[in-house]
């Protein structure tokens, strides 16, 4: 903040068409003093590690609670209509996401022709001989040096 910029006044920013200026006012202040205590460091490592975390604004996402209206016992019915044809939505999306792309006959056909394919580029065992050692290598033929 410039040194030189006034502030508002308490009791302006109490009042209604206000409220938005004051929580901005608070949070440049908050910061302010962070930094101040900090030396800048905090707030450097949060800003490195916010991209981790996700926040609401409520808790119904979280417990997986209904938002809305509700309606019980045929208080009314149009509502009622309504929640019955989310919930067969919400079925059908589950049953989707259930089904499996790769039916098993397709998957063991895939399987056998990736075997085939290891066994294709799978390197020759190495034998050992009666002396128990394994054979080396013929020694090819080095170009002489000048």
């Amino acid at each position: 903040m410039n040194p030189n910029k006034s502030k508002l006044s308490k009791s302006i920013l109490e009042m209604k068409f206000m409220r938005r200026t004051k929580e901005k006012v608070e949070k440049q202040m908050i910061e302010k003093e962070g930094e101040e205590y900090f030396g800048g460091q905090f707030s450097i490592k949060i800003s490195s590690k916010s991209d981790q975390f996700i926040v609401e604004p409520s808790y119904v996402v979280c417990e997986e609670l209904i938002e809305g209206r509700l309606s019980f016992n045929g208080m009314n019915p149009e509502l009622e209509k309504l929640l019955e044809e989310e919930e067969i939505n919400k079925q059908l999306e589950l049953e989707k996401k259930l089904e499996t792309d790769v039916t098993d006959e397709q998957m063991a056909d895939k399987w056998l022709s990736l075997r085939k394919v290891k066994r294709k580029f799978k390197r020759p065992k190495q034998t050992v001989n009666k002396t128990g050692q394994i054979p080396r290598k013929k020694a090819k033929f080095l170009k002489p040096v000048d």
